[in-house]
């Protein structure tokens, strides 16, 4: 906890792209609004002179924890910076001004004053080790790439499906190299009809088709009938088509370099070994639980906060006397998508997951239910694994949940 007279300097600062407003509280309790331009300069000058004439740490409270002008303000050693969750701020403003009126105070203001009134329930950001935080940015920007393409493919599908069906039926794996690149090559049942089946054969092979598929491809090109003659719909869909196949590719090669440096970074991490014991945790979602928890084993001090961050843990709300069950909103997306997508494929891997996903089926819960409760049994296991630096083993786990009679295996 950090006392707040420990600063000769405190701030509330509300984040622009263009501009920052700032709120700032003085040593004797006086308070001025600025404004600060979002530049390396002016930010370098207004806080080197604020500084200046104010010695000693300053303490500047904001609604991020990262972003420009986290960096920005970062490098210097007299500042020290304090995230404020964005709900927190939100219900707080909502109190102070309900009116949503012009004198209300502002968001700089209120992070001020939360800072003042409550500095034990904000912490100050902790620097992560350098691979850890690249490690972060990295899985987390793959993630967008692979969202990117896939609304890019489905859009791709969908363009096909008015004029050129067909490849969607000889393709099992949309989203591939192979498909887009042969779209790209033969965007219409026309082109590929007039195309030689040697040349279609070797494109085929030569990026990793099987040998077995390229004969009965090349007798559905050969039978193919058009969809349409009509040559507007044809003609306007594929130069779509064409454009959509030119916008995967460079993503997919994208997808390929960070999935590379990934690798490489998460192979160092010395719990890397400990996230690769789980069943069915992949080369994707082993760094992604690895950035989750993190690299400091005080960070949590129960599974309970590992499950209230990442969104799994649910909340009770009342009001008089209804009650109602709700997942927390907030959370990190990304964090939550991440145990949630694990946990999901852990079904198919692990035994006991099978069972206790099967068994919240047969109580009527949707497979989205049944796999966040499943993720919220994984996250007390895998805390216990990460406190003690122990990888997961399923087998001492089911002899563990045989000992105690457990009524999930019957």
């Amino acid at each position: 906890m950090s006392r707040t007279n420990d600063f000769s300097v405190l701030i509330g600062l509300d984040w622009a792209s263009s501009k920052h407003d700032v709120c700032i509280q003085y040593a004797d309790g006086t308070r001025e609004l600025a404004v600060v331009k979002h530049s390396a300069e002016a930010i370098e000058q207004w806080i080197t002179e604020l500084h200046q004439q104010h010695p000693g740490q300053i303490a500047i409270a904001l609604e991020l924890s990262k972003g420009p002008i986290v960096y920005a303000l970062q490098k210097y050693s007299f500042v020290t910076l304090f995230p404020i969750n964005p709900t927190m701020l939100c219900r707080y403003r909502r109190a102070l001004s309900p009116s949503g009126a012009k004198d209300d105070p502002t968001d700089a203001s209120i992070a001020l004053e939360l800072l003042v009134r409550y500095p034990d329930k904000i912490t100050p950001l902790k620097m992560a080790d350098d691979k850890i935080r690249k490690l972060a940015f990295l899985v987390e920007e793959r993630r967008r790439l692979v969202d990117e393409k896939k609304r890019y493919v489905n859009r791709l599908i969908n363009a096909l499906k008015q004029y050129y069906p067909q490849p969607l039926e000889w393709f099992t794996h949309r989203d591939s190299q192979l498909f887009v690149e042969f779209i790209t090559r033969w965007p219409s049942l026309d082109r590929i009809k007039r195309a030689k089946p040697d040349t279609i054969a070797r494109f085929l092979t030569s990026r990793g088709s099987f040998a077995k598929l390229v004969s009965p491809r090349l007798e559905a090109i050969k039978s193919a009938t058009p969809l349409t003659y009509d040559s507007v719909v044809i003609e306007s869909n594929k130069l779509l088509a064409i454009t959509l196949a030119n916008q995967i590719l460079p993503i997919i090669t994208a997808i390929k370099t960070f999935e590379q440096e990934i690798e490489a970074i998460y192979h160092e991490m010395p719990d890397a070994a400990l996230y690769e014991s789980l069943p069915g945790v992949g080369k994707c979602l082993g760094p992604r639980l690895l950035v989750a928890f993190g690299e400091d084993i005080h960070r949590f001090g129960s599974a309970q906060e590992v499950q209230k961050y990442a969104g799994i843990a649910p909340v009770t709300e009342r009001s008089g006397k209804t009650a109602w069950v709700h997942w927390r909103w907030g959370c990190s997306k990304f964090i939550r998508q991440t145990f949630t997508e694990w946990s999901a494929k852990s079904v198919l891997y692990s035994y006991w997951a099978q069972l206790y996903y099967e068994q919240q089926k047969k109580k009527g819960n949707s497979h989205h239910q049944a796999v966040r409760s499943l993720a919220f049994k994984w996250i007390r296991i895998l805390y216990r694994c990460w406190k003690t630096n122990t990888p997961y083993n399923e087998t001492q786990y089911l002899k563990v949940l045989k000992e105690r009679n457990s009524p999930l295996l019957g």
